[in-house]
């Protein structure tokens, strides 16, 4: 049965001399992995190789069992090429593709995070700084642990649910309490981080991630990498390039 979706390409790779094995994400079926016989001719239904983070309405049938979709037609629409002219929002979005890989499970759909990393990239080609570049990144990926059902706590210590103030005398993060914790809580959990009540206040107010300086939010991403490799069980390949901008 043919399937119709909006889609985003998030990972491309070679499968032979004249096909790809492709990784989307769609509006209506969630992620979904698929091979398109023939792409990278020069005269194929797709008009030449499948790119990175492509957009479009794709047209696919489902594979039995577990194994690949074949991809039918792909109507390319953005393909956003100003990312190439900015080296940092690249690796913010070849970053943001990865997460994207390992948080979201084949046929489970998510269509406003589907809007979401749509509005992300066509966002992050034209952001100017370093800074809004960062801020998109934290941004985007506290919305994505939040529409995967992994929304850290953010607000209020997540162990006595004090709620967050800037009186807090010390300030942690613990993966495994999934949020910040007070002073008074922290030796329960032995993999907390200390952090300062300045990021503390940006995670607990996000409208203030677009005002703090770079400083700031490196040390925020730094954080929220920590944190995902811990939730993920797994190194991320792109996070290095992220903390050395």
């Amino acid at each position: 049965m043919l399937t119709k979706d909006l889609a985003i390409c998030i990972r491309a790779s070679d499968y032979s001399e004249t096909s790809q094995i492709l990784v989307f994400f769609t509006r209506l079926s969630g992620k979904i992995s698929a091979i398109a016989k023939g792409s990278k001719r020069p005269k194929s239904a797709f008009l030449g190789p499948i790119e990175l983070f492509s957009s479009g309405r794709i047209v696919f049938t489902q594979a039995h069992g577990g194994g690949l979709a074949t991809l039918t037609e792909f109507d390319q629409q953005g393909r956003f090429t100003h990312l190439s002219q900015n080296y940092f929002a690249m690796n913010c979005s070849l970053f943001v593709a990865e997460l994207m890989n390992h948080l979201t499970d084949e046929y489970d759909p998510h269509p406003e995070l589907f809007d979401g990393l749509l509005q992300f990239f066509i966002n992050g080609q034209h952001a100017k700084t370093i800074e809004d570049n960062l801020a998109l990144l934290i941004l985007f990926q506290l919305s994505l642990l939040s529409d995967v059902g992994l929304q850290p706590i953010l607000k209020n210590c997540v162990n006595c649910k004090t709620p967050f103030d800037q009186s807090w005398r010390r300030c942690y993060f613990s993966t495994a309490a999934n949020g910040l914790l007070c002073d008074d809580c922290e030796n329960n959990f032995h993999d907390r981080l200390a952090i300062t009540a300045r990021i503390a206040n940006c995670l607990s107010n996000l409208k203030l991630i677009a005002e703090v300086d770079r400083k700031t939010l490196l040390e925020i991403e730094k954080l929220l990498i920590s944190h995902l490799k811990q939730t993920l069980g797994r190194d991320l390949k792109m996070a290095k390039y992220i903390l050395k901008p």
